[in-house]
C-alpha cells in the first residue's frame, strides 16, 4: 500500500486520493459531494494530515442519545 502522508504525496495525488475516496463529485448526486470535497482542503492543501481532517469531523458528531426520546414508531 501506497503511503497518503503528505511529505509522501503532491497535491495533485492528494487530490486525486480523496476523489476516488468519496466517488463521483460531477455525477447527478444530490449535491453533497462538493461539500465533502471541501471538508477535505486542508489535506489536499498539505495543511493537516488525512486522520486529522477525519478526527476533526467526527468531534462534530453529535449522539442520537442527545435529542427527544423516541417514543414508538409514527408508522404504527
Amino acid at each position: 500500500m501506497r503511503s497518503i502522508l503528505i511529505k509522501d504525496t503532491t497535491r495533485e495525488e492528494r487530490a486525486a486520493i480523496v476523489a476516488e475516496a468519496v466517488g463521483n463529485t460531477e455525477g447527478a448526486c444530490d449535491g453533497c459531494a462538493p461539500g465533502i470535497i471541501r471538508m477535505y482542503e486542508d489535506y489536499i492543501e498539505g495543511r493537516m494530515e488525512l486522520r486529522e481532517v477525519n478526527a476533526a469531523f467526527r468531534v462534530g458528531y453529535v449522539s442520537g442519545k442527545e435529542g427527544p426520546e423516541k417514543t414508538g414508531c409514527e408508522m404504527m
